[in-house]
């Protein structure tokens, strides 16, 4: 009898998505020409507007910080086989903590320290955010499908009646709050670089990128180099044997959702503390719905959410010259190559592996017989 035959690594993270990103392009492309205009053309302009004209690259980067958070957030759950579509509301009540805590504290005590507590903000918020679907999925039976989606509206209601009623500066109809303290928040790459000497083109890329870096790195060891990683995977691959094996399924359920609406917290820390200084409405901007494609494109990976992260950063970057540069393509229609390739690297992600695998064993590799 023969073993199930398993791709290695390299190309099931690797070159499948790859072929799924160059499926996804090239459907693209097609829509491109039928509306009249040249796809290698448009492709030149995507890629110049996303890493060639002044401070393109930071928005690209600034893009890819909010998708490696939000990607992060899902593929932490989707490891113990939950699928965590809140983190856009889990970002949002992040971004409660980082308000509540400037807006409290800024103008008390040290501005370093108030940044560092707001950090922390949004992270615990987002995790409180995640912790009572986890609850209700481990110990009510509530999906969590239903109740992460059901949570995402009472977090946008929510932000919606504080920041128009409770937190809203006085004195002004726009439902924000009034700006941090100066000195609060995270620095902007391009500022840092002018302390040094250094003229780099203003964008709104900050240090909050290199949290996200440590974040992932923090992430790797915990899913792969950790007890609690190997109950969470154990987890993901059967909870029957799980509870044979001792786990806590309800209590690991719940740490899961807690960490991964901490994640998605800290969407708000790159948004508020890095660009804006205050807390105002629709910041996440569908960031946390993003992170799911991130998510399966990346194979729930860091490395791999980092690639993906990079991609659809460039894709918004890119994507807004495209909207400058060619009448005929339309916000919308950028729209609508970003779709394509969710559509490629989510719903159909393991289209092409049966034709791989094929190819790789027929070609390169025998499969091991039992």
């Amino acid at each position: 009898m023969n073993e199930s035959n398993f791709l290695p690594r390299w190309v099931s993270i690797g070159l499948i998505p790859f072929i799924n990103l160059l499926l996804a392009f090239f459907v693209s492309g097609i829509v491109i020409f039928f509306i009249g205009e040249n796809p290698l053309q448009a492709i030149l302009v995507m890629i110049k507007g996303a890493f060639y004209y002044p401070g393109s690259i930071g928005y690209t980067l600034y893009y890819t910080t909010n998708f490696i958070f939000a990607g992060l957030a899902v593929a932490l759950a989707f490891h113990a086989k939950l699928f965590n579509i809140g983190g856009e509301g889990q970002a949002y009540v992040g971004g409660l903590g980082v308000g509540l805590v400037c807006l409290a504290l800024d103008q008390s005590i040290n501005s370093f320290l108030v940044t560092i507590l707001a950090v922390c903000g949004s992270a615990i918020f987002g995790a409180f955010w995640g912790v009572i679907p986890g609850y209700l999925q481990a110990k009510r039976g509530s999906h969590i499908v239903i109740t992460t989606i059901m949570f995402n509206f009472i977090a946008a209601s929510l932000m919606v009646y504080l920041l128009v009623n409770v937190i809203i500066e006085p004195g002004q109809m726009s439902p924000e709050t009034r700006d941090f303290s100066e000195g609060v928040g995270l620095v902007q790459i391009h500022k840092l670089a002018n302390y040094f000497g250094i003229s780099i083109a203003v964008s709104p890329f900050n240090i909050s990128f290199f949290i996200a870096l440590i974040v992932s790195f923090g992430f790797w060891i915990l899913v792969w180099r950790t007890k609690f990683g190997y109950e969470v995977r154990s987890l993901g691959h059967s909870e029957t044997a799980a509870k044979y094996a001792g786990i806590d399924v309800s209590r690991t359920i719940v740490l899961v959702m807690a960490i991964s609406g901490g994640l998605a917290g800290l969407v708000a820390i790159n948004e508020l503390l890095g660009v804006h200084n205050k807390l105002l409405l629709g910041f996440t901007a569908g960031y946390g719905f993003t992170g799911i494609a991130v998510a399966l494109m990346g194979r729930n990976h860091p490395i791999g959410i980092f690639l993906s992260s990079l991609l659809f950063g460039a894709l918004y970057q890119g994507g807004t010259e495209l909207d400058f540069e060619f009448s005929s393509i339309t916000r919308e229609m950028v729209l609508l190559i970003q779709g394509l390739i969710i559509l490629f690297s989510g719903a159909l992600a393991y289209m092409m592996n049966p034709f791989v695998e094929k190819i790789y064993y027929n070609y390169f590799k025998e499969p091991k017989n039992a």
